[in-house]
């Protein structure tokens, strides 16, 4: 980062936290544990083949596995 964005980030750190924390307040996290192995895998499945975040990868695996269960009790 440059010394000027620098400067606009310290401008607005407290703008910045604060629309973060508003943000936050509609999410909850979950911890996940796996090998460092999987979560390269993981990693690099959500960012080279479906071009996701790997939250967004994960929670659409969570709705697509929820919506099979649903669909073959």
């Amino acid at each position: 980062m440059g010394e000027k964005e620098q400067a606009y980030y310290r401008e607005h750190a407290n703008s910045f936290k604060e629309s973060h924390k508003k943000y936050m307040e509609n999410y909850v996290e979950i911890k996940v544990r796996m090998t460092k192995e999987k979560r390269a895998a993981v990693q690099e499945h959500a960012k080279y083949i479906t071009n996701e975040s790997v939250s967004a990868f994960i929670n659409r695996a969570i709705d697509e596995t929820i919506e099979h269960d649903k669909n073959n009790i």
